[in-house]
This record gives structure tokens, C-alpha cells and sequence, in this order.
């Protein structure tokens, strides 16, 4: 099954400094059709004004991932980490216990952000925080893993969730395959340009919830980056 979520039909607000979209019911947000897909509750797509951005605030129990797609995003925590991640890069924040963070575009251009929230395998963990380059050339023509739970994704930055994200760049005319099992929830936004999924037309920052699937084709229908969720 793919279910595809066009962009146009997505919620969201306004607020001036923070233009947002939910793929999935989130803050004042509700869609009865959409809570979330297995461990994949919240998928926001983000853009930040510059010299603004999320104040101090608290999290807890809760794997969010960053992955920024343009500009740069400027972290700071109550456990005292600070750091800055730039596009084509990811960040995860395990909320564990408890923590206190900051999101800052300090740059002079519109930061634009995927932030991805996860449950985790277990409450009650040590918060953490760590930020990663990542060579957005291993990504062209297969999927590379950004973030996961699985030991065997060593490159990855850790989550405590059994899921792992993943992203993808393709030229157009270009293909990918990626297997997973049939219970698997997987979740596909492509970042930029149209792609074909099983067939199955997915334009850009649209959503696709995919299950009962053991093989992923997704075919460029142009020049294409792809961010993808695959939990339990």
C-alpha cells in the first residue's frame, strides 16, 4: 500500500518567522486520518526566517531528528552542547529524562528544515545531542542511512527507536531499489523534484505512508532528493 499525501493537502501555520507544514497531526493540528505512522508521529517541513527561531523549550521521551535542507540550523541544549548543522546534514536529540533546547537560523538566508520525532524503544534513557556531516555524495543513486537503531548502520548517528532515516539523490531518468519487510511503516518525502514509487507518482515535498511493501523502486521523474523514514 502507498498512500500518497499531496503537499497542497497538508496542515500548518503561518507564524511569519516559521512557515510549517504537518504531515501528520501536530500542535493545534488535528487530522483523524493522520496521528502519525508506527513509530513516526511528527514529520514537519519547516522553513525559518532569518535571525529567528524555536526559543528554549523542553522535550522528554521523544528521538527528533533534523535534517536540514537549506541554510543552517544553531543548536543549544541545558546539557550544555551547542553546535551548528548545515544542509544536507542531520542532528538527533534524544529527549530521554528530560532536556531543554534551542533552535536558531542565524544565517542571513531562509533555513529549511525536516524535523522527524520518533518514539523511542524505551522510556526513561539519558538525554543527548549529536550533529553530523554526512557526504551527500554517498547518497547519489542509493539510499544512505542518516540515523538509525539498527547496530549494524555504523555510520549512522544513533537513535533509540527501531528505525532508521535514510536519504537518496537521484538524476533524472535515475533508480533506486530499497528492501524492507511488509510490517515495516515506511514514510517518503521527496525534498526536491518528482519521483515515481512502485509506480507510483510522488511530487515534490508531497508524502507517501508505504506498508506491506518488500521492495522499494523509486524512479526519478527529475533531478530528485529524497528523505525516508523506515520504522516499525
Amino acid at each position: 500500500m502507498i498512500d500518497v499525501r499531496p503537499f497542497a493537502t497538508l496542515g500548518g501555520a503561518n507564524h511569519g518567522w516559521l512557515d510549517a507544514k504537518h504531515h501528520f497531526s501536530f500542535g493545534g493540528y488535528r487530522d483523524p486520518a493522520r496521528p502519525g505512522w508506527g513509530r513516526l508521529l511528527v514529520w514537519n517541513d519547516d522553513a525559518i526566517a532569518p535571525g529567528s527561531g524555536f526559543p528554549m523549550h523542553p522535550h522528554r521521551d521523544m528521538e527528533i531528528v533534523t535534517v536540514v535542507r537549506d541554510g543552517a540550523i544553531s543548536h543549544s541544549d541545558s546539557l550544555g552542547n551547542s553546535g551548528r548543522t548545515v544542509a544536507g546534514d542531520v542532528q538527533v536529540m534524544s529527549a530521554g529524562t528530560g532536556i531543554r533546547h534551542a533552535e536558531f537560523n542565524a544565517e542571513a538566508e531562509t533555513t529549511r528544515i525536516f524535523q522527524i520525532w520518533l518514539l523511542p524503544d524505551a522510556d526513561g534513557e539519558p538525554p543527548r545531542w549529536d550533529t553530523r556531516s554526512l557526504p551527500r555524495g554517498d547518497r547519489a543513486g542509493r539510499f544512505s542511512v542518516l540515523a538509525s537503531g539498527r547496530p549494524d548502520d555504523e555510520n549512522a548517528l544513533p537513535l533509540r527507536a527501531d528505525a532508521r532515516v535514510a536519504a537518496l539523490v537521484l538524476q533524472a531518468g535515475g533508480s533506486a531499489t530499497y528492501d524492507t519487510a511488509p510490517g515495516r511503516h515506511l514514510y517518503l518525502v521527496p525534498s526536491r523534484g518528482s519521483v515515481r514509487v512502485n509506480g507510483q507518482r510522488v511530487a515534490e515535498r508531497d508524502g507517501a505512508a508505504i506498508t506491506g511493501e518488500s521492495r522499494l523502486t523509486v524512479e526519478a521523474e527529475s533531478d530528485a532528493e529524497i528523505v525516508m523514514v523506515d520504522a516499525a
